[in-house]
């Protein structure tokens, strides 16, 4: 894999901020990333399995989960070459992640074109899921660079972090299911943790710092940080999806307020309301509705409530805590600035 991002990020100028960095680098990563799926033994295999797994992948945004891995390793003084697998492994667990969550979502849209169960039919999208996740640990296993004990501790890592989103996701989608209104702000942060922050934040800079060689306590701290950041970035998505521009979602825009979606703004709404307003919301969320009068509507109920800010709060003062906390962990260095500048974009993307 002809990846050097210590070379890469010593030449010229260092990015002034985490989104330059991922502008910088996105397009390198993911092409390496892409470079683990392999071909089939048979040309249908391509056409049916491979192929468009791979076209999928390629519309993979801003990669800022191996990105993330690859800025812990070396912060903690690591060869970023000893990441890639394990970086790669995260970037295919999204994969897979996104593929079976539209499918249970029912979504039409993912990053700008229809899912991808839309285009191939559901049989062959799951099918293309199952592939996803098979990458994770098969791409670790397989490493030369890693040794033993450290392929072991980083498989350990992927597989708690596989099954703390599977729960995350039964939260989810059960109590949509199930049309629970009971759910509470922090029962929504139990969810989110699980589903998001191990995943896009503390499972990709733990596994930075573990092969980059770093501590148990730097391992930790980054951990600490990832989940804080993590769970700040799922909070700042439902909060894009539902006060953000429709044309640079790339998903389809209110869609949480079609699924019925418990985001930590619907519970902290449905605590504050009470009588016609709270039972109007409810109303609005069991409808499955895509009339963007009733989906506004919505969005101006928990406007009024005050938790669209309550939530951006929350997500704000997450990071704020977590920055601090970094600067105490993790000597000076490139690197450092862009983990504390990533904390800054999670909450701030397209805001």
């Amino acid at each position: 894999m002809n990846l050097d991002l210590n070379e890469l990020l010593a030449m010229g100028e260092q990015p002034k901020s985490f989104e330059e960095y991922l502008d910088r680098h996105a397009g390198s990563v993911g092409d390496v990333i892409n470079s683990y799926i392999p071909h089939g033994t048979h040309p249908d295999m391509d056409k049916y399995l491979y192929g468009p797994l791979l076209e999928f992948s390629q519309n993979g945004g801003k990669r800022h989960r191996p990105l993330i891995c690859f800025a812990a390793c070396m912060a903690v003084g690591g060869d970023v070459s000893r990441a890639v697998s394990a970086a790669a492994a995260i970037e295919h667990f999204h994969t897979a992640a996104l593929i079976h969550d539209d499918i249970a979502d029912d979504a039409e849209l993912r990053r700008g074109e229809p899912c991808l169960h839309l285009r191939e039919g559901l049989g062959l999208a799951i099918n293309m899921g199952d592939l996803g996740l098979q990458l994770v640990n098969g791409t670790v296993a397989k490493d030369p660079l890693l040794d033993d004990a450290t392929k072991v501790r980083v498989l350990n890592e992927l597989i708690d972090m596989t099954r703390r989103t599977i729960e995350g996701q039964a939260l989810d989608i059960g109590w949509a299911r199930d049309g629970r209104y009971d759910v509470t702000p922090e029962d929504y942060l139990v969810m989110a943790t699980c589903k998001t922050a191990h995943y896009s934040g503390a499972v990709p800079l733990a596994i930075g710092a573990i092969v980059g060689g770093g501590t148990e306590a730097q391992i930790e701290g980054l951990r600490n940080y990832g989940l804080d950041t993590g769970l700040a970035f799922q909070i700042q998505d439902d909060l894009l999806n539902l006060v953000g521009q429709a044309e640079s979602t790339k998903k389809g825009f209110r869609d949480d307020i079609t699924e019925g979606k418990r985001t930590l703004v619907v519970v902290h709404a449905l605590q504050k309301l009470e009588g016609a307003k709270r039972d109007r919301l409810i109303e609005l969320l069991s409808s499955r509705t895509k009339d963007p009068a009733e989906l506004k509507e919505a969005v101006d109920i928990m406007t009024e409530s005050g938790s669209i800010d309550y939530a951006r709060g929350y997500a704000e003062n997450l990071t704020s805590i977590a920055k601090n906390r970094l600067n105490d962990m993790v000597a000076p260095s490139p690197a450092r600035d862009i983990l504390v500048s990533m904390a800054d974009w999670f909450v701030n993307r397209l805001k």
